[in-house]
């Protein structure tokens, strides 16, 4: 007897139910010593909906909570490492909030976020109190407009010194004393040594002495490093596609790359491994990639990266319904 169309529905339904129910592969990721297990479906967003678009950073608070960014109304999100929804805030910072840091002031904990739209660097308390507000560098003689200047990145020297990259306006990047007193700029936009193109990411390397500033200068595909007065160390090429942001544990720098993987390097800038790199050309830097085509162990179009207290690396990509992964740190080989 020939089945009808309700039994063959039932029959997928009962399918897919089935598929449902199985346990998923565990995926590992290697690279070097280091160890990662992709944790399916960690982030417990409320309601179960989706995140909103995920174009921003990712960032650690002291005692292991992890901060990122969305461009909903829930413009900074904290989160427990197992996943746990614990606050947001920044309904009037949607829509833009690009660049996270955090830093240690005495006893407090501080955000230094940028914000494309707005034009504006803006330091906060972890709540959302505003502490400062840095526009657009007029003083700097490299701009005509406030709309010229779309910073992305921000990142803190141990002396308190601010660095801002304006990734999506001129390509500079500008240096603040802490009061937020305008000190000069380096960079600008180009291909040579010490030029940018794009200076979308930025870290401070505590590995030296003194500091140094990491830059990600993506469209060249490429990492710089300055001393904090803005002279050009040196030039870092051949393992990176899009380098987007950077985050440093001990020796190791992890790399979002948009180009649909995370890099690891060592204290030598030279290659320690990458972690799931997309198969698919046609699916990196997208943001439009539907959750069909998610796979465990396969980013898309990582843009933000941070580390967790034990290890754990944190990934956000760049998709329009939001993803973040949590990379489980493992015991090492």
């Amino acid at each position: 007897m020939r089945p009808t169309r309700s039994r063959l529905a039932l029959a997928c339904l009962a399918a897919l139910s089935l598929a449902a129910a199985l346990p998923r592969e565990e995926v590992v990721l290697e690279a070097g010593e280091l160890r990662f297990r992709w944790a399916p479906d960690w982030l417990q967003v409320p309601g179960g909906g989706d995140l909103g678009n995920t174009h921003g950073c990712v960032a650690p608070l002291p005692g292991g909570d992890m901060l990122f960014n969305t461009d909903a109304e829930h413009a900074v999100v904290r989160v427990s490492p197992d996943g746990a929804w614990k606050a947001a805030f920044g309904e009037d910072l949607r829509g833009g909030l690009h660049g996270m840091t955090t830093n240690i002031e005495g006893d407090r904990v501080f955000l230094y976020l940028t914000h494309t739209g707005r034009h504006e660097m803006v330091k906060t308390t972890v709540d959302g109190a505003v502490e400062m507000r840095l526009g657009w560098p007029e003083a700097s003689g490299k701009y005509e407009s406030a709309d010229q200047y779309r910073p992305t990145a921000v990142a803190v020297a141990p002396d308190g010194r601010i660095f801002v990259a304006d990734g999506y306006g001129r390509s500079w990047v500008h240096r603040y004393a802490a009061d937020g007193t305008w000190l000069g700029c380096f960079g600008g936009q180009g291909t040579e040594p010490g030029q940018m193109r794009t200076p979308h990411g930025l870290v401070m390397d505590t590995r030296t002495q003194p500091a140094r500033l990491v830059v990600c200068d993506r469209e060249n595909g490429r990492l710089q490093t300055f001393d904090l007065e803005g002279n050009l160390l040196g030039v870092h090429n051949g393992h990176l596609r899009r380098p987007c942001s950077a985050a440093l544990r001990g020796d190791h720098l992890a790399i979002a790359d948009l180009a649909g993987r995370v890099t690891l390097l060592d204290e030598r800038f030279e290659l320690v491994g990458h972690l799931g790199d997309q198969p698919d050309p046609k699916l990196r830097a997208v943001n439009g990639v539907g959750k069909e085509l998610w796979r465990d162990g396969e980013f898309l179009s990582p843009h933000g990266i941070g580390w967790g207290a034990d290890g754990s690396l944190y990934v956000l990509d760049w998709n329009r319904h939001g993803r973040v992964t949590r990379l489980e740190a493992l015991p090492g080989r």
